[in-house]
């Protein structure tokens, strides 16, 4: 049900954002961002395919570069980390609750003049949760993954939307360690900051 919800709601959140959408100045080196998120998704493939997972987390990320690389693969990298202090795991025996710090994720901006930005990324974290996840392995898991995703500029704020893949397992914390592979939607709110 939560992927239906989420295949709904993908197009009318496209339409609504891209009318909205206004030229600003888009990430440059040297600025911040500062994001509000929150995503959903499903489990993909084995004993864990039934399992979802909702997060809400907070961004902070610096653009390290300025454009550079061949064509159509121009751009720039960021740095950021995140704070995620609300990691649902929806179980077949129970739900886990949880937190997450994501230390480290590299994302990829491509230099576009419009008002819609791509991008890509890669990164990980620690998540802690309150029951074992999944179930029978531990309640420290650590988390990898990439995602596709796309700004909409505005003149202030900016809002993203993006498709995440996300591996969830304890790294041989235990000797079961059966993991959770998710697609996820993420849909996010915030800014960058303009430099003087």
């Amino acid at each position: 049900m939560l992927g239906r919800t989420i295949s709904a709601l993908l197009p009318v959140v496209l339409f609504l954002c891209v009318p909205m959408a206004h030229a600003q100045a888009g990430p440059v080196d040297g600025e911040h961002e500062v994001q509000i998120w929150t995503g959903g998704g499903h489990g993909t493939n084995g004993s864990q395919a039934s399992d979802g997972v909702w997060n809400v987390g907070l961004r902070y990320g610096l653009i390290l570069t300025e454009p550079h690389g061949p064509s159509f693969l121009r751009g720039r990298l960021e740095y950021a980390i995140e704070a995620v202090p609300a990691f649902l795991v929806f179980q077949k025996q129970n739900t886990a609750y949880g937190v997450g710090v994501n230390p480290f994720a590299f994302k990829w901006v491509f230099d576009t003049h419009g008002s819609v930005v791509p991008y890509f990324e890669i990164g990980g974290g620690t998540l802690l949760t309150n029951t074992q996840v999944p179930a029978g392995t531990s309640r420290i898991n650590f988390t990898s993954g990439g995602a596709i995703g796309l700004h909409f500029l505005r003149s202030k704020r900016n809002f993203s939307t993006e498709v995440r893949y996300m591996h969830i397992s304890n790294a041989g914390l235990t000797t079961l360690n059966p993991g959770i592979n998710t697609v996820q939607l993420r849909l996010g709110f915030g800014w960058f900051t303009q430099k003087e």
